[in-house]
């Protein structure tokens, strides 16, 4: 089974209402216009679609970070971008990040929640996660870490309820492989120093991680992409920004030998 995962394209553009210069939208606009415009090139999302698309994989994820504060505008032009993969016969999830969910305006929560919909093909609801589902030989776990966080913070919270979802799925005797799916790297090694950035109350579901009970976790949110595996593929893979490095994680698991082969792959080769 062939998996494609990418995370992190930002796109986005300048502030759509007034109000935005009254929540934390200012600081994603000026971010982008003085910052990430000169960092991300959008065109390598498309670069990565049509890859897909040739490839013709298994399964496609997209772990968040589609737009850069939330803003419909935002979301219709990433949508556009992602709009063959998501009609194609290609299997595709894709969980909201941090700058997905960056405020709590009711324009972007709806579209937002619209976004997950449409490109999730209606099989996954935002206000229902976490989920599960299988696909193939793999069960996917699905949950989300991000929501509306103050002007300084770009933290993510595993919240109990969607821990107690994972560790009561990961309870039962385990038939196939399980891949976690969210925004935020499970593992922190510099937790003081990203302190405003790291995932907060993942310490029960890393250690599922570490004995076995998931196989996998794919992440986004870090930019340049890593991975921490081990010598038969379980560990957790950060895809970084396809945007900002054209970078994408290629993982292979051989059902055979149950073994995931994973590599993080450069657009730009």
């Amino acid at each position: 089974m062939k998996i494609i995962h990418f995370s992190d394209a930002h796109a986005g553009g300048p502030a759509e209402d007034w109000l935005a210069y009254l929540d934390k939208r200012w600081v994603g606009v000026f971010n982008f216009n003085f910052r990430r415009k000169f960092q991300h090139d959008l065109s390598m999302l498309e670069k990565t679609v049509t890859y897909v698309l040739d490839v013709k994989p298994d399964l496609a994820v997209c772990t968040g970070d589609i737009t850069s504060t939330g803003q419909p505008g935002e979301f219709e032009k990433a949508l556009k971008i992602l709009a063959p993969l998501r009609d194609s016969q290609i299997p595709f999830i894709f969980i909201p990040g941090n700058h997905d969910c960056y405020v709590r305006h009711p324009k972007c929560v709806n579209a937002m929640k619209s976004a997950v919909r449409y490109l999730n093909r209606n099989r996954i609801d935002f206000d229902a996660l976490p989920s599960v589902i299988k696909i193939g030989q793999i069960e996917f776990i699905i949950v989300n870490e991000s929501f509306p966080t103050n002007l300084l913070s770009s933290c993510g919270y595993l919240r109990k309820n969607s821990a107690d979802f994972i560790k009561r799925i990961c309870s039962s005797n385990k038939t196939c492989p399980r891949v976690l799916i969210g925004h935020y790297p499970l593992f922190e090694d510099h937790p003081l120093l990203r302190i405003r950035h790291r995932l907060w109350g993942q310490k029960d579901v890393l250690n599922l991680l570490k004995d076995g009970k998931i196989d996998l976790s794919l992440c986004g949110h870090v930019h340049f992409p890593n991975s921490r595996i081990n010598e038969r593929g379980r560990g957790e893979i950060c895809a970084g920004s396809v945007t900002r490095n054209a970078s994408i994680a290629i993982i292979d698991y051989d059902d055979k030998k149950d073994i995931f082969n994973c590599e993080n792959f450069s657009l730009k080769i």
